[in-house]
């Protein structure tokens, strides 16, 4: 075989990968700068009314949640005088196999959001197809309690774009690799706007 023709498929893979990926969220930006705006602004209303904010989802979803709620308890790029509160719901692991050994794996989401979350809170339900089966349970029951409910999904949304009072969609994600790529963007745009625009003097330092 010849190296340097293995060199050049992968140099085109890795081209093809990049562009699809920048596609994706340039495609997001273009059609979702007023809704990252809005998301942002409830976060912000959430945190001053004394609410919190419940995220979810599964597999690398789940590790977006764990990111997103530490960059609210702990710190992102502007410095708060306390932390925001934030709460994964991925991370009990005695909660989730119980929940999943004495129920289903569908309810682990569900029954946390029916003891944990308040009216006045946010869920940020993370689903790369929208149709997680656990996420879509729990929307169902973060509303039935009238907790408003803030998506990010990829392709179609799904059932949780139906669902969400804000769906955040990644149309042009080829797969979920993609999907989770742009959506650790959205949630690093969406804390730094609710730090800068839409806290107030309890929580940040203004300039």
């Amino acid at each position: 075989m010849d190296p340097k023709q293995d060199s050049a498929k992968y140099l085109e893979h890795l081209d093809k990968t990049i562009q699809s990926s920048f596609k994706a969220k340039q495609h997001f930006y273009e059609k979702n700068r007023d809704q990252v705006i809005e998301a942002a602004r409830w976060m912000g209303e959430t945190v001053r009314a004394g609410g919190k904010m419940v995220i979810f989802g599964n597999g690398g979803s789940a590790a977006d949640a764990q990111h997103m709620a530490a960059e609210m308890v702990g710190r992102m790029l502007v410095e708060r005088k306390k932390p925001l509160p934030a709460l994964a719901l991925t991370t009990d692991t005695s909660a989730l196999t119980a929940i999943g050994n004495d129920y289903s794996y569908e309810d682990v989401f569900e029954l946390q959001v029916r003891a944990l979350a308040r009216k006045g809170d946010l869920a940020i339900a993370i689903s790369t197809s929208g149709n997680s089966k656990n996420v879509v349970k729990a929307v169902r029951a973060a509303r039935e309690m009238g907790v408003r409910v803030l998506s990010m999904t990829g392709g179609s949304g799904g059932m949780l774009r139906e669902l969400s009072d804000l769906s955040l969609n990644v149309e042009l994600g080829q797969n979920s690799s993609m999907i989770q790529e742009t959506h650790i963007t959205i949630i690093h745009l969406l804390v730094d706007l609710m730090d800068r625009f839409f806290l107030d003097e309890n929580y940040v330092r203004l300039k």
